[in-house]
């Protein structure tokens, strides 16, 4: 972060499970290390079943990376919140979070958190609904809930694979930005990543890692964007 910008990263890991079907949180790490962003949002961050353990173990972010990971878990194991994690830069400071549970047919949620810097900056981290009328509503709790939040971020896996249908609910008060294709990581065909940003912020530049190593890790490629803060 600088006093000018603020970069944010989006991946889904897949539980940290490669195209090899390796499990290896390490090479995850190399990949969001590799980003060099000051808020990473992690999708599929803990296991599916049971208390849903983390497919990162806390101990190796700590070692193996310059970021803190917000705790939010709602039990003793979990990294996130309906499997959505945020990790931070220790210099950025959080002023609150709420953990929302979203409408639609499979169980979904999301990570508010708000900032003091920029005269007040929220972001949202979350993973979207298979459906589209389930996003579409998803979207509007969104939009709704952070209302108030200022200058807010949305990021995250959205799972939209039309370029122009499904983001209605955000048409008067957000822009979304699409990186790029991000899914399947192999052979990238759909832009399933992306960011919302509340009007009168403005996304600088922005791209998607298609390095050997993101194209192995998982079956998303990663998104970041560069965004920069209002004086």
């Amino acid at each position: 972060m600088t006093d000018k910008s603020l970069r944010i990263a989006s991946y889904n890991i897949r539980k940290a499970r490669g195209l090899d079907n390796r499990r290896m949180p390490e090479r995850t790490l190399d990949v969001i290390n590799g980003l060099n962003a000051d808020i990473v949002v992690l999708q599929e961050a803990d296991k599916r079943l049971g208390p849903r353990k983390p497919a990162i173990p806390r101990k190796m972010i700590e070692s193996e990376t310059d970021f803190d990971l917000l705790e939010i878990g709602q039990n003793e194991v979990s990294l996130g919140w309906h499997g959505n994690a945020v990790l931070l830069r220790p210099d950025l400071k959080v002023a609150h979070t709420a953990l929302l549970d979203l409408p639609g047919l499979e169980p979904r949620g999301a990570v508010q958190v708000a900032f003091d810097f920029a005269g007040g900056f929220c972001v949202v981290a979350t993973h979207l609904g298979l459906r589209r009328r389930d996003r579409r509503v998803q979207l509007d709790a969104l939009r709704r809930s952070t209302q108030d939040s200022g200058h807010t971020v949305m990021a995250g896996d959205f799972n939209e694979w039309s370029e122009h249908r499904g983001f209605e609910a955000l048409d008067e008060e957000f822009e979304v930005h699409t990186p790029g294709r991000t899914f399947h990581a192999r052979r990238p065909v759909a832009a399933l990543d992306r960011f919302a940003v509340r009007r009168g912020l403005q996304v600088y530049q922005g791209g998607v890692d298609e390095g050997t190593l993101a194209r192995r890790a998982s079956d998303h490629l990663p998104v970041w964007a560069d965004i920069l803060l209002p004086t």
